[in-house]
């Protein structure tokens, strides 16, 4: 691989934006794929391109057939982000599990007292409002917003935030009841069923969590689920 090459995918990758690198490997002819930038000698054509596209989605590097030959595809995605607002108990296991499965986790609470180093060790922290925070941070397709705080003064400007973003995932803490009233004033703010079928709530699988390091397990797991659906269906049609 030229050092080049991937040094520059590398550097897209912390810039947040999806590279990847495509060598034959008969020839050793590559190239570097930055969205619609080609740089190096490999001819991309369409079974290339396509299997770009897919290993890029399924963030895993492959190996495709094409016209040229055998091609190795080697991905290099931006990191997977977890925000989760509400400085909370349960957000303690939930940060320390989200950062062991490589997500980039900030976790948000203007309630400085909740919010601290000796809480979260070596885990982001924002004592910014909600809203402000996730403005700032930007979540796009791969990030998870989970709000946990049951108070819509927080849960509600931070979901919001997160309805106007690409955001994979959405999940919100609360019991039937609280997520119908929740509901029910995201739609006074203007939101529809549609964005609604978005926010995963109450969040979590039902595994019959109890403690917070069990419901961290649930919510990890529905996230899990759902940033592999497409895989999942596959499999299941194969």
């Amino acid at each position: 691989m030229k050092l080049q090459y991937l040094e520059r995918a590398i550097a897209a990758s912390r810039a947040g934006k999806p590279a990847a690198i495509a060598t034959n490997l008969t020839s050793g002819e590559q190239s570097l794929i930055e969205g619609a930038e080609v740089t190096g000698n490999l001819k991309i054509d369409g079974a290339i391109q396509d299997g770009v596209r897919k290993a890029l989605v399924d963030d895993r590097s492959t190996t495709v057939e094409s016209a040229a030959g055998s091609i190795f595809i080697e991905v290099f995605n931006p990191p997977l982000r977890c925000f989760i607002v509400g400085a909370v108990h349960i957000a303690q296991p939930l940060a320390r599990m989200a950062a062991e499965l490589g997500y980039k986790v900030a976790v948000v609470d203007p309630r400085t007292a909740f919010a601290t180093d000796a809480r979260f060790p070596e885990i982001e922290l924002s004592t910014e409002w909600p809203d402000e925070a996730l403005a700032r941070l930007k979540p796009d397709k791969r990030s998870a917003v989970i709000t946990l705080t049951h108070d819509p003064k927080l849960d509600d400007p931070a979901l919001i935030e997160a309805l106007k973003s690409q955001a994979f995932y959405i999940g919100a803490l609360g019991s039937r009841r609280t997520h119908a009233s929740r509901l029910k004033r995201l739609s006074e703010a203007g939101f529809k069923d549609g964005d609604f079928a978005r926010i995963h709530g109450p969040v979590g699988l039902n595994i019959g969590a109890i403690s917070p390091a069990e419901i961290a397990v649930a919510i990890l797991g529905q996230v899990t689920a759902v940033l592999h659906a497409d895989r999942l269906k596959e499999r299941e049609a194969a």
